[in-house]
């Protein structure tokens, strides 16, 4: 019998099981971050990309899967300094634990000099840095997120600065990582958390002093993406003035400092309320001096209308209106004078024919009793009053007998 019958036996499977379980158990090294030196960096026809980094006494074997790899590109070389992020775990088909990488970063000042230029080329193929795709700051920002370190010194001093330049204009600090490993994915999620924001104006990338190395995730692939696909503006002060980001180079605008960069941010209110006030003194002395200017048009337009209606209109009608006068007087008076002739003449003519005018000759009108004139002897009768009018007056008288032409008295024939 074996000595130690009495200890659990296990398959080779559960051993490896029991070593991934421990190893998920510790947080820290699902998500961990590794430094050391690059060996063997081989990228396979697949996508992915293989790896060890060296420590003084041991080695960690590495992959980095295709949908990670791409951000690679080709900068590293064995001998680099890197850091490596992503989990460990167990690679039972060799009996080996490795890590699988998320992220791959340059430490040693060659490798990130590479690492840089290579993105910078990559990008600049896709136009990230494009000066035509960069937009202006708003004037008049409603709203501005912050993404910096709540408790970093870059913080105050933006909301210093906009408390005394521009107090009307509202913060939004959205916290992030400004260094180290983790930086880069946070700055990531921050921008995604701006991009849910309303009412933002633009978005300020800001951080305090600190070494070049600090600088390092602003020069990452994924940070300068964010800021491209940022919605609104993007204005960036990473607090170095010897060397310009990636970032800073895809931003729209650009300041060395944080304080730099809130004074482009936000406009001067003192500023702003004297160039109102010189704004209202110089519209009112204009509008004054264009109000006397019409006037005096207006004045000299009246008198050039008054003058060329007395001319051209009033007085050629005046002339005209007397010529038509003198020529409708002259007309009436001709028409006058004709009519007066021929009244003249019809006058006459009806005198000569008038009774009374016959009448001032002798001749008398006989009438009867009931005013019809008598025009023949025949008509009349014996004892029939009659009235025979002379030019002055008239007599009443009774007919005593009747003759005709033939001399025959009417009233004997009758009687026979």
């Amino acid at each position: 019998m074996f000595k130690y019958e009495k200890d659990p036996i296990f398959t080779v499977d559960e051993v490896t099981n029991k070593i991934r379980e421990a190893i998920y158990a510790s947080g820290e090294l699902q998500n961990v971050s590794v430094k050391g030196e690059l060996l063997g960096f081989k990228r396979h026809t697949s996508g992915h990309s293989y790896f060890t980094i060296l420590g003084n006494e041991t080695r960690i074997s590495c992959v980095l899967f295709r949908s990670n790899a791409s951000s690679v590109i080709l900068w590293p070389k064995d001998g680099d300094e890197v850091l490596v992020r992503g989990k460990v775990d167990i690679y039972g088909a060799r009996g080996s634990y490795q890590i699988y990488a998320t992220s791959m970063l340059p430490l040693g000042e060659g490798a990130k000099a590479r690492a840089k230029e290579l993105l910078f080329r990559q990008l600049s193929a896709e136009g990230i840095f494009d000066v035509r795709h960069k937009r202006p700051l708003p004037p008049f920002p409603r709203k501005v997120a912050v993404i910096t370190s709540p408790t970093g010194a870059a913080v105050q001093d933006v909301i210093k600065i906009s408390s005394t330049r521009y107090p009307a204009c509202g913060l939004v600090v959205v916290p992030s990582l400004m260094q180290g490993a983790c930086a880069p994915s946070e700055v990531r999620e921050a921008f995604s958390r701006c991009a849910a924001l309303d009412d933002i104006s633009l978005v300020m990338l800001v951080r305090g002093g600190g070494s070049r190395d600090d600088l390092d995730p602003f020069d990452t692939e994924e940070v300068v993406r964010s800021i491209r696909s940022c919605p609104v503006p993007v204005i960036t002060g990473l607090g170095h003035q010897v060397d310009r980001t990636l970032s800073d180079l895809a931003a729209d605008a650009y300041a060395p400092t944080p304080s730099g960069a809130a004074e482009k941010v936000f406009p001067d209110s003192g500023e702003l309320l004297f160039f109102l006030k010189n704004s209202k003194r110089s519209m009112h002395a204009h509008l004054t001096n264009k109000i006397a200017k019409t006037y005096s048009e207006l004045a000299d337009s009246k008198r050039r209308i008054i003058f060329s209606l007395d001319r051209g209109v009033i007085a050629p009608a005046y002339e005209y209106l007397g010529n038509v006068r003198s020529s409708l007087s002259a007309n009436i008076l001709h028409r006058l004078s004709e009519y007066e002739t021929k009244l003249s003449s019809a006058a006459g003519a009806l005198n000569s024919l008038s009774p009374l005018n016959v009448m001032s000759r002798g001749f008398t009108i006989c009438r009867d009793s009931e005013g019809r004139m008598v025009k023949d002897a025949a008509t009349l009768t014996e004892r029939q009053d009659i009235r025979v009018c002379f030019r002055d007056g008239h007599a009443d008288a009774q007919v005593i007998a009747v003759f005709t032409n033939d001399r025959e008295r009417k009233g004997s024939s009758d009687a026979s």
